[in-house]
């Protein structure tokens, strides 16, 4: 049974493969030091919950770091919409403990990173904001995310969420 695993990975534990979206296809799975699991797909990154696990969508993910044996996950939360913008605020920190982590770590970090098509970072009234263009997992879209600092002039980042998500309809649509 080693060589098998060795060659296909190893088992989809039932709590993941359970909650899998029809087509979705895990990459990787590790558990965790607490007996639950955390799984990787094109969708998303598994993470243990009330229910067994919950996918993140690789889109909402804001920041993901990887330490000593520690997964650390920032996940962030649509607050509101301005015209087709998100504004986002992240949700506190989601450590998981995996004692073997396997490929987890590389692939957390290449999905994440292959997600994000375009940022940058504008200083605003009471602080600043990041507007960042992101792959919707499973689709051919994108988003505009707009994540500003705390203290940050809402109005202010509402108005110009609602410019910039306009500008990149338009540079969509090709005009």
């Amino acid at each position: 049974m080693g060589l098998l695993r060795r060659i296909f990975g190893q088992d989809v534990p039932d709590v993941v493969r359970q909650r899998l979206a029809d087509g979705e296809h895990v990459l990787a799975t590790a558990a965790t030091g607490t007996g639950g699991y955390v799984a990787v797909t094109a969708l998303g990154l598994w993470v243990p919950d009330e229910q067994g696990v919950r996918r993140i969508g690789w889109d909402v993910i804001s920041k993901a770091v990887w330490q000593g044996d520690v997964l650390t996950v920032i996940e962030a939360e649509v607050v509101e919409r301005a015209g087709e913008a998100q504004v986002l605020r992240d949700l506190p920190p989601i450590r998981h403990v995996l004692p073997k982590p396997g490929k987890i770590p590389y692939l957390v970090r290449q999905r994440v990173e292959s997600s994000i098509r375009s940022r940058y970072r504008k200083e605003l009234p009471g602080g600043g904001a990041w507007f960042v263009v992101r792959k919707l997992p499973g689709t051919d879209g994108s988003v505009l995310q707009v994540r500003p600092d705390p203290g940050t002039e809402p109005d202010v980042v509402r108005d110009i969420a609602r410019e910039a998500a306009a500008t990149f309809a338009a540079s969509r649509a090709g005009g």
